[in-house]
């Protein structure tokens, strides 16, 4: 590129100088200025920075000016993100397993671009993604992206879903056939993606991992199910269906010890009704899809939670525990 075609762009690299090489703790003198300019095979005079800089505050960037003795030092103050903010960002990518270690890196470097090189390292000193449980499936993210379009076009989709088999290779279900299925929401449960879709052949809203499903695409026929989805509390949902796996939706009753309240308003929410079951107890009812994660989430608890009705949700969850320890 030559020096005049470099000139034009004067603007956009004062701006990305001040950007990456400034921030609150970080300044540039107008010969440095001058100097970085001249990196890019730009020469510019200090009349003419002046007037850009006026140009780049009066677009919206804030570029302060601090006087110390004989030297003026420049710096870009106020950012679309605080490094607090971003440091947060960076803590939900990565915490994050329906996004592999690949895509997250990518997250990262993208929100670096925001700050300065200096800050950027603050960020780069957080990033341990390796040896985290990732998900394999790279498309995930295009697959979130593509069913969102279905929903904003009300447009079924259609996908294949796989499991993984005994050799850690993927094995798609239904041999292999394409689900179609109405997108009506996507949920974000126990740092997994799920999708809440209408199956028109067993007309019932069903939910599905979108990091399982594979060759996601829209197909040109109108969502169905509407009534349904309308009809869910998504809420409620969630706090029903522990790990998002299926069964038959039920009132149970649960004695609890007192110092359990936190565990059971931070699955049930601050609505669920507590009642004393003498000085050390309380009762509560709260429905839930009676399924082994829902047991097994009771085992973890140590017995501080127990389950006392339904007799038949009782029995289940007796038979639940003798095949777990079964010789």
């Amino acid at each position: 590129m030559s020096r005049s075609n470099n000139q034009k762009l004067k603007l956009l690299y004062l701006s990305k100088i001040l950007k990456e090489k400034t921030d609150d703790e970080h300044y540039l003198t107008m010969p440095q200025i001058i100097e970085e300019l001249g990196k890019y095979d730009i020469e510019a005079d200090r009349k003419s920075i002046y007037r850009d800089i006026d140009a780049l505050n009066d677009f919206g960037m804030d570029i302060l000016k601090d006087r110390v003795g004989a030297l003026t030092y420049y710096h870009c103050g106020d950012r679309e993100f605080e490094i607090a903010e971003l440091k947060f960002l960076v803590d939900a990518i990565q915490a994050s397993k329906f996004l592999s270690e690949k895509k997250t890196r990518e997250l990262i470097k993208k929100l670096e671009a925001n700050i300065s090189t200096y800050d950027a390292t603050l960020l780069e000193r957080e990033v341990t993604v390796s040896g985290r449980v990732k998900t394999m499936n790279e498309s995930i993210y295009y697959s979130i992206d593509t069913i969102h379009s279905a929903m904003n076009d009300n447009k079924c989709i259609r996908f294949r879903y796989f499991s993984w088999n005994t050799k850690c290779e993927e094995e798609f279900r239904h041999n292999g056939e394409y689900y179609l299925v109405s997108p009506w929401a996507l949920h974000f449960d126990d740092e997994k993606y799920y999708l809440v879709a209408y199956d028109m052949e067993k007309q019932e809203m069903r939910h599905y991992r979108v990091d399982k499903m594979r060759d996601v695409g829209i197909e040109d026929k109108k969502r169905k199910g509407v009534t349904e989805f309308k009809k869910m509390d998504k809420a409620k949902y969630t706090q029903q269906h522990f790990g998002m796996f299926g069964g038959n939706v039920e009132t149970i009753s649960l004695i609890c010890n007192n110092y359990m309240a936190n565990v059971i308003v931070d699955q049930f929410g601050k609505e669920v009704m507590m009642f004393p079951a003498g000085d050390e107890h309380f009762r509560v009812s709260v429905e839930i899809a009676v399924s082994e994660q829902f047991f097994g989430w009771i085992v973890g608890l140590g017995g501080a939670v127990r389950i006392d009705g339904p007799e038949a949700v009782v029995q289940k969850f007796d038979e639940c525990i003798k095949k777990f320890v079964k010789e």
